[in-house]
């Protein structure tokens, strides 16, 4: 499977969102659940995905990020049919929900902003498993705020402790924008590219085209999560992989 040197500066990753809870596939706004927004079996819904270009599906259990159950079965049974490179997000706030995660057999786990209260646990993950976990960053100014409650504290002094674990990868979400359409923070990105080594996945806001060709631009970052702009029709995914092809170039 593709591994984390892949995403690099010399190339960008569209990741398709699909956001889980009771078993289905669902639109969100800030992290509630639209109206009508139910989109069916994720399984059939990320392999949609795959058939249109995706390389990377970024797969979401909302139900464990909010600690109101969990989607695991479902889960299991959508990474196993994928055919595409799966990052698995959702509640993943120490030893034991890092473990259950990777049994389930994704490419990548996130690794919650919730458990940045438990640095020792966060370091000793990244430094064991390397490529095979990112570290969630859910920003609000300069302040973490974890999407689920908890995991709060300053962004720049995680970002410092993350650097000297050696984190490959960080998962950056303006709390604010995520599923606004309200286009990427690029301000806050560019900071937080500046101030790591690791790559950085942008998450929230993505809006447009025009949107995805400025993150395909900024040093540092080498891909974008993309959900509602996506579900509404904003673009294709075949549009927005030939967009950031375009700006890499």
């Amino acid at each position: 499977m593709v591994q984390e040197e892949e995403m690099s500066m010399s190339g960008f990753t569209v990741l398709p969102a699909v956001d889980v809870t009771g078993g289905a596939a669902v639109r969100l706004t800030r992290g509630v659940v639209d109206s009508g927004g139910s989109w069916g079996p994720p399984a059939r819904v990320v392999r949609a995905f795959a058939e249109a270009g995706a390389a990377w599906v970024h797969l979401v259990d909302l139900d464990r990020a909010y600690g109101r159950g969990d989607n695991a079965d479902v889960m299991r049974e959508t990474i196993t049919s994928a055919g595409v490179d799966i990052e698995l997000s959702g509640g993943v706030r120490d030893a034991a929900s890092l473990r259950l995660a990777l049994d389930m057999g994704p490419s990548r786990v996130i690794i919650a902003t919730q458990a940045l209260g438990d640095m020792d646990f966060v370091c000793g993950a990244v430094r064991d498993l390397g490529a095979r976990v990112a570290v969630a960053l859910d920003v609000d100014g300069d302040r973490l705020k974890a999407r689920g409650g908890g995991g709060g504290g300053g962004l720049w002094e995680a970002v410092d402790v993350l650097n000297r674990a050696g984190a490959g990868l960080l998962v950056v979400t303006d709390v604010a924008r995520d599923g606004m359409m309200a286009g990427s923070n690029l301000e806050l990105l560019q900071r937080v590219a500046g101030a790591t080594d690791a790559g950085i996945i942008a998450s929230g806001g993505v809006d447009s085209l025009d949107d995805l060709r400025a993150l395909a631009a900024l040093d540092g970052v080498v891909g974008a999560i993309v959900g509602k702009a996506l579900y509404e029709g904003a673009f294709t995914l075949q549009e927005a992989l030939a967009a950031v092809g375009e700006a890499r170039r």
